[in-house]
């Protein structure tokens, strides 16, 4: 039937072609509420003509209207109107219609393109040429035994000249309705293309008419698709699962992103590979695994947080979907706070941090956690020496709606028992945490998601004292697709840290005391396609911080402590931000965004003022003001620029260079050299300055062997402002008023990068290296204020070389080896360099500060994993993990310190694993 009107229609085109041009009929019409079908049957009978048409085009469709002495044309494309159908009128009158395409009866302008020795306006070199689709109509075909189907998207429009059309969507698992994350999707047989995101969403941009789609997976089927395109749409991908054991097969998804993006210090951990890495006690933590890359480090074994291209552990933002954890670390940093099972994706922004990103001066570690199976049960469990993991996938409604629970729990006292350090071997130890993700998908164009996550810890290093900390996170996502082009998130995020000190011995100073941060944000992120060369990003967010800044409560009747605790500090920070990705031409993209913040302290609270030429402390306090619940105290504000580049050097080279300027409006107290439990946080206000930072990055980025080699060396130089530290001998405990005790100054830091990852084969893995330096300048108006006079020293976690090498090998399908080397410049110390007596007492008499380091620190661990048989036809995959931690047993310090004994000064040190760990954990995925 189809090839009959396609004939008539070429045969009457013909005829039409040399007829006389006459004036169109009219019609009188009305429908109300009649479907397609009869609507074009009543035309057809009221004005005379014929239409040509099979029915199974004819969409289940309503439609409405009144037409008098109305072109039978203005009818037709109203009735046709948000159809895949268009239509061609004859001369006599007779209609044709047609399923996407049009049916010219002459050639457009511009048809053949560059016409040599003739007037025609010719495009300059790099202007692109417009394509114009023919009716091309295909019925699906075989191409080396394999089917290729013929997918049309939207219908032609002989308005619509625009070069290239948006085609998005999703692809799923057609068993499981899962999404798929990390898909390639390929254009034309060549390397250009996209991956599909955490929710298995994709945008790619295609030139008019054919295009040969295929998907590039490990763990479902490829396909090839052949898109017609007319017009911006939409299609899914509905993929089996691959099940046939093969033999080696590399596929990348998006395999040259390093390359291609304009990005700079962008890093992503593949999570699943993860467990191949060897990692103290078996655990798999993508915290650690983020050390052993470029630019990122900690200050020393068994330390919790991390310091990011010479910045302050407090300067990284810590996103558990989007929500802030404030501290990330179990058992004093040894462990991660992150379930690794039920994580997704984990993406770190160290050189040009997007403009949605706001408050942190260094880093974002923005980390996801998986969507839940809704079709089938699945479930992963591990069993370890010190820990166990379960993480469970439940479906609530078939192919709309699943619920994922994940949970850990740890029986580590016995290693403690093992360590080389006193405190701590005489110390016990527990944690759990627990996360529950429930995700919706509504309908096409609406989802929703909600993610509770817990965690705590309790340990005693003496006797008389038992610590604990716990973080508590909340999470709502709504997503909504409003059309191809236009996509909003409205988040609702809760964050809660807090820790408690319990002490008690046999005098009367027992006490009870706690700290507390709470924060609430919103927020609204926007995403809208302008073209293929302009992509928008904007948004607003709000948050309120609820700061409880520290207790004591006396215990038992015979305490002699009273009773202290600070009034509640708060702020509300906002910002508003928008960004563009600007593809100039093929070889260059930019990036720009600009963020602008607010941040206002509010009340209660009392701030006390002090004389002009002295410095803040007690007795040079002359007044005081108190300020009522929610008035403001002191705003700051400022605009955050987000500016990036790539430029093609190469098909596969690329020079990329950023800007990023950044404010913080919080901060940690703490005289600790590495990150603690008990570091509390405070606002910024009358006295503490917002911190300011601003960045400049440059590098080179080149990818080898069909990209399965990438290579890197970047180069940065931040400087910051407004940093806090500490006067010598201050005392920030419950210290209402910790302006007396601190002092806000400069740094300065800058480094290379270098990273070398191979990323398919037998032997994979990578070897990242750094030098780096990281100063402090603390230069006050008063000598109290001042630190090495004023001059630049060596930050606390200044390592100027760091090298890390992961490797893996791939023995056969079922074993495999892994290795780690670790080296890192020690960090500084300040060291006692001699003593004097004054007033009859002796007196320790220090070096500047940080004017010493500890010894290097190095590290190779090594680990053989089994796997489980990979029969088709068994009830889950297992595999089993022997590591060695430490193998050479290095004495790595975790501290130095000194003591006095018989009048003279003795300097030691403390490690956390001096021996070599032995682990094995026993792995299961249903």
């Amino acid at each position: 039937m189809m090839k009959k009107i396609i004939l008539l229609a070429v045969f009457l085109l013909g005829i039409s072609a040399s007829a006389q041009e006459r004036k169109e009929p009219t019609v009188s019409i009305s429908f109300e509420n009649e479907s397609l079908a009869t609507a074009l049957a009543q035309l057809k009978a009221k004005a005379g003509i014929q239409i040509f048409y099979p029915d199974s085009w004819i969409p289940e469709k309503q439609v409405s209207g009144n037409y008098q002495n109305t072109a039978i044309s203005t009818v037709l494309e109203d009735l046709l109107d948000e159809s895949l159908l268009n239509f061609y009128q004859l001369e006599n009158g007779d209609v044709v219609l047609t399923r996407n395409s049009m049916i010219y009866s002459k050639l457009p302008e511009g048809f053949f393109g560059k016409l040599a020795g003739t007037s025609q306006n010719i495009p300059a070199e790099n202007e692109e040429e417009t394509v114009y689709s023919a009716p091309v109509l295909y019925e699906n075909t075989t191409s080396s035994n394999q089917e290729v189907q013929t997918v049309r998207i939207g219908k032609e429009n002989r308005r619509n000249n625009q070069s290239r059309f948006r085609l998005s969507g999703h692809a799923y698992d057609k068993k499981t309705g899962e999404p798929i994350t990390n898909l390639a999707i390929l254009v034309n047989d060549s390397r250009t293309g996209v991956s599909t995101d955490i929710d298995g969403y994709y945008e790619i941009s295609l030139r008019p008419g054919i295009n040969l789609i295929q998907t590039k997976s490990l763990t479902n089927e490829n396909v090839t698709r052949r898109i017609i395109i007319y017009n911006d749409g939409t299609y899914d991908f509905q993929l089996a699962e691959s099940l046939e054991q093969l033999g080696e097969v590399q596929i990348s998804s998006n395999a040259d992103k390093n390359v291609d993006n304009a990005n700079t210090g962008e890093e992503e951990i593949d999570i699943e590979n993860i467990k191949n890495i060897p990692l103290v006690l078996g655990e798999r933590d993508i915290m650690k695994v983020a050390t052993t890359l470029p630019g990122i480090s900690t200050t020393g074994e068994g330390s919790a947080g991390f310091n990011v291209r010479g910045g302050k552990a407090d300067q990284n933002l810590i996103l558990l979907d989007d929500a802030v954890m404030y501290n990330p670390a179990h058992f004093f940093g040894i462990f991660s706070a992150i379930n690794p099972f039920t994580t997704g994706e984990a993406t770190i922004y160290k050189g040009n941090i997007p403009a949605k990103y706001g408050g942190r001066l260094s880093s974002v570690f923005d980390i996801q956690t998986k969507d839940a199976a809704t079709d089938e049960f699945q479930g992963e469990a591990s069993i370890g020496p010190v820990t166990s993991n379960l993480a469970l996938q439940l479906p609530v409604v078939k192919e709309k709606s699943g619920l994922m629970i994940g949970g850990r729990s740890t029986y580590s006292d016995w290693i403690l028992k093992n360590l080389d350090e006193p405190q701590l071997k005489n110390s016990t130890a527990f944690f759990y945490d627990g996360i529950a993700k429930y995700n919706h998908q509504i309908n096409e164009n609406n989802k929703l998601s909600l993610t509770g996550y817990m965690s705590k810890d309790r340990f005693s290093i003496t006797s008389d004292s038992v610590y604990s900390y716990e973080n508590r996170i909340a999470t709502l996502h709504y997503e909504h697709r409003f059309n191809d082009r236009n996509r909003g998130e409205l988040i609702l995020t809760n964050s809660n840290y807090r820790f408690n000190i319990d002490y008690e011995n046999n005098f009367r100073d027992n006490f009870n005391s706690g700290y507390q941060i709470n924060e609430t944000e919103v927020k609204l992120d926007m995403k809208h396609i302008l073209s293929s060369k302009h992509q928008f990003d904007y948004g607003v967010s709000g948050k309120l911080y609820q700061i409880d800044p520290g207790f004591i409560e006396p215990i038992g009747e015979d305490s002699e402590l009273l009773p202290v605790s600070l009034s509640r500090e708060k702020g509300l920070e906002s910002g508003i931000w928008v960004a563009d990705d600007f593809k100039v031409n093929d070889q260059l993209l930019l990036s720009a965004g600009v963020r602008y913040s607010l941040f206002t302290a509010l009340g209660p609270d009392t701030v006390r003022f002090y004389e002009e030429g002295n410095a803040k402390a007690d007795n040079t306090v002359v007044s005081q003001e108190e300020y009522s619940n929610n008035e403001p105290i002191q705003t700051y504000s400022g605009p955050e620029f987000r500016l990036s580049g790539r430029y093609y050097l190469l098909p596969d080279l690329s020079l990329k260079a950023s800007y990023n300027n950044t404010y913080q409006y919080i901060h940690t107290l703490s005289n600790n050299v590495t990150v603690s439990p008990t570091d509390t946080y405070r606002l910024s206000g009358y006295h503490i300055q917002p911190q300011r930072a601003q960045q400049y990055s440059l590098g080179l980025f080149k990818n080898f062997d069909n990209d399965e080699i990438e290579t890197s060396i970047e180069g940065y130089y931040k400087t910051s402002e407004n940093m806090l530290d500490f006067k010598t001998g201050a005392n920030l405990f419950l210290n209402e008023f910790v302006e007396t005790e601190v002092i806000q100054g400069q740094g300065k830091s800058y480094g290379v990068e270098f990273l070398l990852k191979k990323k398919a084969g037998d032997l994979n893995g990578w070897i990242g290296y750094t030098y780096s330096r990281s100063f402090l300048k603390l230069d006050g108006e008063f000598r109290e204020e001042r630190v090495n006079s004023g001059e630049y020293f060596p930050s606390n976690y200044d390592k100027p070389h760091d090298l890390s090498i992961v490797a893996n090998y791939k023995l056969t399908q079922r074993f495999s080896f892994s290795a780690n080397f670790i080296y890192q410049t020690g960090r500084p110390i300040t060291y006692p360099v001699g003593q004097y007596s004054y007033d009859g007492s002796e007196y320790v008499l220090y070096s500047n500060r940080n004017q010493f380091r500890i010894p290097d620190y190095y590290r190779l661990d090594l680990s053989f994993n089994l796997e489980g048989n990979h029969k088709l036809q068994k009830l889950g995959h297992s595999f089993w993990n022997f590591s060695v931690y430490n193998v050479l047993g290095r004495n790595n310090p975790y501290s130095v310190y000194f003591v006095t004994k018989d009048g003279e000064i003795e300097g030691r040190q403390s490690s956390i694993f001096a021996v070599p760990v032995p682990t094995i954990s026993y792995n299961f995925k249903f």
